[in-house]
């Protein structure tokens, strides 16, 4: 369950003294239902997910990370369409802050803490909620 992997990775930034956790979060089938048809941008949220993204946002404890195979004349247009509602990714299939270390190489493979995909277990029809209700509970997300 995706709120299990976010107070994971809160303890472990308690534990390693960080300053903020990293959130991967896939567009198609996990923050929008896709249309399955090219060119055709999905631009409705499924439940619960725009504002979860706009709290995520605001914090400076939780960067955000576009993950998607989105093509780079789609993703202009996402990203567009998410600064209207006031969600706004650190990066896009990157993490640059997290640099290659003796047991890690991220060239290829940003780092992350949590991941928000669908081909991943993640189930926007029901992972959303907890996830907003975590966000909004005082003693949820912190360290």
């Amino acid at each position: 369950m995706i709120v299990r992997a976010i107070t994971t990775a809160c303890r472990t930034a308690r534990e390693r003294n960080w300053t903020r956790i990293y959130w991967a979060v896939d567009i198609h089938g996990t923050m929008m239902p896709p249309t399955h048809r090219g060119g055709d941008l999905p631009r409705t949220f499924y439940d619960h997910a725009r504002e979860v993204l706009q709290l995520a946002s605001k914090r400076e404890d939780i960067c955000l990370i576009l993950y998607t195979c989105s093509h780079d004349h789609e993703l202009k247009e996402y990203l567009t369409l998410f600064r209207e509602h006031d969600i706004h990714f650190d990066f896009v299939n990157e993490n640059p802050e997290v640099q290659n270390t003796a047991y890690g190489n991220y060239d290829k493979k940003p780092y992350f803490n949590v991941l928000f995909e669908d081909k991943a277990g993640f189930d926007p029809e029901s992972d959303w909620l907890p996830v907003l209700e975590l966000l909004k509970d005082p003693a949820g997300i912190r360290w």
